[in-house]
């Protein structure tokens, strides 16, 4: 069994329900055709035990054991407060 764990980092853009925070994470990708540097987004929830999450905070998360049916990170780090 791997004992890597993928790291996101990202930016909260949502408080989903309880313990709960919606990350936006952007990538950077080659396009095949063009060959210009292009935006790919996917967001992830993130589980947040203590409920210190506020929208635009910049985090870090790790990945973990399925916690509910779409969440499988939990929250390691605040790099950033948002915007208040």
């Amino acid at each position: 069994m791997s004992t890597h764990k993928r790291e996101i980092h990202g930016v909260v853009v949502k408080r989903s329900g309880d313990k709960t925070a919606s990350v936006l994470v952007t990538r950077q990708v080659l396009h095949p055709k063009y060959h210009k540097t292009v935006k790919r987004f996917k967001k992830y929830l993130v589980h947040d035990e203590k409920n210190e999450l506020n929208v635009g905070d910049t985090v870090v998360a790790i990945e973990c054991r399925p916690l509910s049916k779409t969440k499988s990170f939990r929250l390691k780090k605040i790099v950033a407060t948002g915007v208040k």
